[in-house]
């Protein structure tokens, strides 16, 4: 599975010295993409691509020395795909971020994302009712962001764009789709601390 590959690069440090809190939150993201295997139920049939968005919720663990690994759950794409067109688009991911340990107000972020897209629905040249496939691809990116500090506030605001990557394939599909995603989302993170 390439979800926890980074995860399992960085926790041991992480174990050994924990002296930062965990961090949770919830993720407002939006962008677009060029997706010439999926439905986007937001464009026309044999559109490849079009807008995207998601709420998502995270958790963020402490890996020492300005590191941490952040993990990202999609949760209003999958419930809405599910509940209105009967498809499924998930695409958990991690992220190894690396920030500015400075003491300035608004620091910077950067980091590596890894992750997995699994969908079941038809491809893009049909209608949300046309013939449904499963396929799945590893979700290849990075992050870059400024992460606005709010000392004795309830939460820290945190700005950033995802840049990403997804060669996906059909599974157990006769008619073996295959394809590549390419897109980016503006995330707007509100960051609430485990203390």
């Amino acid at each position: 599975m390439v979800l926890p590959a980074l995860a399992l690069v960085a926790l041991p440090g992480a174990a050994a010295d924990l002296p930062e809190p965990y961090v949770f939150g919830f993720k407002i993201r939006a962008g677009g993409r060029y997706d010439n295997v999926r439905r986007c139920v937001a464009s026309s049939p044999g559109t490849p691509g079009g807008p995207a968005a998601d709420v998502s919720a995270f958790v963020e663990l402490p890996a020492g020395d300005g590191k941490a690994v952040h993990v990202d759950l999609p949760v209003m794409r999958p419930i809405l795909f599910a509940t209105a067109f009967h498809m499924l688009q998930f695409e958990p991911s991690v992220t190894l971020k690396f920030r500015d340990t400075s003491d300035a107000s608004v620091g910077w972020v950067l980091g590596p994302t890894l992750g997995l897209s699994l969908h079941y629905g038809p491809d893009y040249r049909s209608d949300t009712d046309g013939t449904k496939f499963f396929a799945l691809g590893p979700i290849i990116g990075g992050y870059a962001g400024l992460d606005f500090r709010r000392p004795g506030r309830t939460f820290n605001f945190e700005l950033g764009v995802t840049p990403y990557a997804i060669p996906l394939f059909g599974v157990s599909d006769p008619a073996a789709h295959r394809g590549i995603v390419i897109g980016g989302l503006l995330d707007a993170g509100f960051r609430f601390s485990g203390e």
